[in-house]
C-alpha cells in the first residue's frame, strides 16, 4: 500500500473485509480505532477498484491535460467522483477532488503538466555583461600599474638603503 499511510496493512485488510460485508466508512474506523480520514480514502478506493484496493500499482501514473479536463468539467457538472473514477480507470477518487481544487484556484492551466526540478537560473544578457567587463578590465589594469609602482618604488628603497 501508499508508504505514508497511517493504516497498517492488517488494518487494511480488516476495513476491506467489513466494506464486504457491508459496513460503511464511519463504523469501520471506530471498530478498528484508526482515524476516519484514511478509512474514508480506502474505502474510495475500494469502491472503484474493488479487492485491488490494497494492491500497490508501481509508480505514479500521469494523465493528460485532457483527461484532467474532461473530469473536472464532469464532476462540476454534478456526477459523482467515484463513478468517474470507475470509468475513467483512476486510482482513486481523491485525484478528482485535487484537480477540481486545482481548476478552481488556476483554472485550465492549473491542470496542465508542470516541469519538474528547479528551475534553470537565467543567465545574464551579453549586452549586461559587457559594461561591468570593461570595469573590471579597466580596474585590473589600474591595479596592475600600482603594483608595478609600488615594486619600483621598493626597488628604490632598497638600492638607498645599501
Amino acid at each position: 500500500m501508499h508508504g505514508r499511510s497511517s493504516l497498517s496493512e492488517e488494518q487494511r485488510e480488516a476495513a476491506v473485509a467489513l466494506f464486504e460485508i457491508g459496513w460503511g466508512s464511519r463504523a469501520v474506523a471506530t471498530r478498528l480505532g484508526v482515524g476516519r480520514k484514511p478509512i474514508l480514502r480506502l474505502h474510495d478506493r475500494w469502491r472503484v477498484r474493488g479487492d485491488t484496493a490494497l494492491v500497490t500499482k508501481p509508480g505514479n501514473r500521469v494523465y493528460s491535460f485532457e483527461l484532467k479536463l474532461n473530469a473536472v468539467q464532469r464532476y462540476i457538472s454534478g456526477e459523482t467522483r467515484v463513478a468517474l473514477a470507475k470509468e475513467l480507470e483512476l486510482s482513486s477518487p481523491h485525484l478528482i477532488a485535487v484537480w477540481a481544487m486545482q481548476f478552481r484556484a488556476e483554472g485550465e492551466e492549473g491542470l496542465r503538466p508542470k516541469p519538474k526540478g528547479r528551475p534553470r537560473k537565467t543567465p545574464d544578457t551579453p549586452a549586461q555583461q559587457e559594461p561591468e567587463l570593461q570595469r573590471l578590465r579597466r580596474e585590473n589594469e589600474r591595479l596592475r600599474a600600482e603594483v608595478a609602482f609600488l615594486g619600483k618604488v621598493n626597488a628604490l628603497r632598497d638600492g638607498e638603503q645599501r
